[in-house]
């Protein structure tokens, strides 16, 4: 049973959602006050959140960004605006998934299921991969280079260790796809795209430019 903290501001949906992540097994609190998401999101520990964007006093994209100061939880996006501006902006303001309005209860089961997977389940292996006069550390998803250090979110990392661990060979798309997302069907076309190009420009604030190769066609590649 994983804890679900739904910030929705449409009451009939919320309850909606509930009943049916409960019947699911789920644990779900819904938020009360608009004005305080943050401090009932840490208040209820939980192991993901389900945010819409348009809410009363604050938009979600807002919200997510002050979650994202003090815990890496998993947030998944609820909007009718499912045009690509809002699902890029989603993924860049911290998003893992973004499900489309109004909510087909089977897409939304299929995405959770997947974001739980790969949030939790267990990894095994070394402390850390070293690259490039850095290094990633498996136990907290960090990379630390030159005595500077950044936090990957958990597909941020899913990629970097992907091609770390295939090194010097080409990884195609459709194989990071695979790794990230599973048996997941729902995934948009541009979610990996910007995943990739957030995880480029993490690795820079640190001093690692030009880690990962675009190989047109083909896939990415980490010499």
């Amino acid at each position: 049973m994983y804890r679900i903290f739904l910030v929705e501001d449409d009451h009939a949906l919320a309850e909606a959602l509930r009943k049916q992540l409960e019947r699911s097994g789920h644990e779900v609190r819904i938020a009360e006050d608009f004005r305080s998401v943050t401090e009932e999101c840490l208040a209820c520990d939980p192991h993901l959140v389900l945010m819409d964007i348009m809410l009363p006093f604050r938009d979600g994209y807002y919200w997510t960004a002050e979650i994202r100061r003090s815990s890496t939880v998993p947030i998944v996006f609820l909007s009718s605006a499912s045009d690509d501006l809002n699902i890029v902006m989603a993924i860049n303001m911290g998003g893992d998934d973004f499900i489309s309005k109004p909510v087909e209860p089977m897409v939304l089961t299929a995405k959770m299921q997947a974001v739980l997977r790969r949030t939790y389940e267990m990894q095994g292996g070394a402390d850390a991969i070293a690259f490039s006069g850095a290094e990633l550390r498996l136990g907290d998803g960090s990379v630390h280079c030159r005595g500077k250090q950044v936090e990957l979110t958990r597909n941020e990392f899913r990629i970097l260790r992907t091609l770390l661990e295939s090194r010097g060979s080409i990884v195609s798309r459709d194989a990071l796809m695979l790794r990230l997302w599973n048996d997941d069907c729902f995934v948009e076309e541009n979610t990996l795209t910007v995943n990739v190009n957030r995880l480029r420009k993490k690795l820079e604030s640190v001093g690692l430019s030009d880690v990962i190769t675009t190989k047109t066609g083909s896939g990415y590649m980490i010499q």
